[in-house]
């Protein structure tokens, strides 16, 4: 009886098993991003925090990789998630105490939390700063455009989700034969690998 349940048992993870390899692996969620909106400050971006005639409180600093920034008499601020009016606000606030109508500016100078990487057989493989809608195509040219033995049809797009890294089978021929709307946008810490 046991032998009988193991091959009905075998049967039943084979037959699973070809059903998921059939459907082939999932499409790449690929909506371009959305343009607009307050840019929200990421590890690694720098900001100048000015106070109004009063140099030694204003500062240039990176939102660390805590997230926080310090500053004179204001001392730690979360800063990570923030708008630059939001922690513009926080700062003031903060300041009131020591300062007599506290007038705060806060920039942002450099823009390093929205990132993408290029790996691989690629002339310029690293880290590049995602500014804007950016395609896996656009990507590779900014990566100096495939080297001369990449597989350029073998391409792999690596992504964080909430449940863990995703792999993304990606071709070359696909990428430059797509059309509007279907061009693959890159995410912030995508990772293209062309092997």
């Amino acid at each position: 009886m046991r032998r009988g349940m193991a091959r009905r048992s075998g049967w039943v993870l084979g037959l699973l098993f070809s059903c998921a390899c059939a459907s082939g692996p999932a499409p790449i969620p690929n909506e371009p991003p959305r343009v607009g909106g307050a840019y929200r400050l990421g590890l690694d971006d720098v900001v100048e925090v000015a106070v109004f005639k009063d140099q030694d409180i204003s500062r240039t600093v990176p939102v660390r990789p805590d997230g926080k920034i310090s500053l004179p008499l204001v001392g730690e601020v979360e800063a990570a998630g923030l708008t630059a009016a939001e922690l513009q606000a926080i700062v003031t606030q903060r300041l009131a105490p020591y300062v007599q109508k506290p007038s705060v500016s806060v920039i942002v100078r450099e823009i390093h939390s929205r990132r993408f990487f290029v790996l691989g057989q690629v002339n310029h493989p690293g880290a590049f700063a995602l500014l804007g809608p950016t395609t896996a195509l656009q990507a590779i040219a900014q990566a100096g455009g495939l080297a001369e033995f990449a597989d350029e049809n073998s391409m792999v797009l690596l992504r964080s989700t909430s449940s863990g890294v995703r792999r993304y089978p990606l071709r070359y021929d696909d990428l430059v034969g797509a059309r509007d709307g279907r061009a693959i946008y890159l995410a912030p810490d995508d990772t293209l690998v062309v092997p």
